[in-house]
């Protein structure tokens, strides 16, 4: 028996998510699980770090397979996949673990971003990868944000209001980068809940416009009610960038992000 952990590039946008699912074959979960049980010849089953939604894209994405089969190096197995990967969808690493690893429950933390396009020119050839607005006050946005970092209860900004999980999580950082065209806020933490970061990210652009106040973030998170929080936004401005499974390079990452 041997476990590998893949690192993982794709574009989501025509993938009805990461997680397998009995109603469609069009999962990249899904998809690579029959590539290698194809290549291997054995019934492989692969554990994602996270379950990105349809239409969310990855740079950093990782996942953990075990196989009896494969007797080479790593690198040949990382080129076998690819040439039998969609264009959309990439092997960007590959590294050979103990048996006892687990690509989601040995992750520490990690690392989204979220892209939205403030310009009036349309976003014609990065329309795929950003969520369009009107121009934002990114000051008060910065200001709402701070009340996210640490650790809180992000129940108010939790997908499922039937989670039976702790819904405490801890974010690191939030940081701003703008670009003449775009503001992409980056979020670095031990764990996020379903749509969470889509949730944050609609409750700062309605700061951003004016709809709320930055004060009004910190009433959210207390009032523990989803209702209360702004809109989910949109998948496709959403990118999962890294996986961490060494708390103190996840620290380090964080802390050099609020610079």
């Amino acid at each position: 028996m041997r476990t590998f952990c893949m690192t993982l590039a794709y574009d989501g946008g025509r993938y009805n998510g990461w997680q397998k699912q009995t109603m469609t074959a069009n999962t990249i979960q899904g998809k690579l699980e029959r590539l290698l049980t194809d290549l291997l010849q054995e019934k492989i089953e692969i554990q994602g770090a996270g379950r990105t939604d349809a239409g969310v894209h990855a740079l950093g994405q990782c996942a953990s397979f075990h196989t009896e089969n494969w007797r080479v190096d790593s690198q040949t197995l990382m080129d076998a996949i690819n040439a039998r990967l969609p264009e959309d969808i990439a092997v960007v690493g590959i590294e050979e673990k103990e048996n006892r690893f687990h690509s989601r429950l040995n992750a520490k933390g990690k690392w989204y971003a979220y892209t939205i396009w403030q310009s009036k020119m349309p976003p014609v050839f990065r329309r795929k990868y950003v969520f369009r607005c009107d121009a934002l006050d990114v000051a008060a946005m910065q200001q709402a944000a701070s009340h996210l970092v640490g650790e809180h209860d992000f129940a108010a900004f939790c997908g499922k209001s039937n989670l039976k999980k702790s819904t405490v999580r801890q974010i690191y950082a939030i940081r701003f980068v703008q670009d003449e065209n775009a503001v992409t806020i980056h979020y670095y933490g031990n764990g996020f809940l379903y749509l969470m970061v889509r949730i944050l990210t609609g409750t700062l652009i309605e700061v951003g416009e004016g709809k709320r106040s930055p004060e009004s973030v910190k009433e959210v998170l207390e009032g523990k009610n989803r209702v209360a929080a702004g809109f989910t936004a949109p998948p496709q401005g959403l990118v999962l960038h890294q996986v961490y499974y060494d708390k103190e390079q996840l620290r380090q990452a964080a802390k050099g992000a609020k610079t």
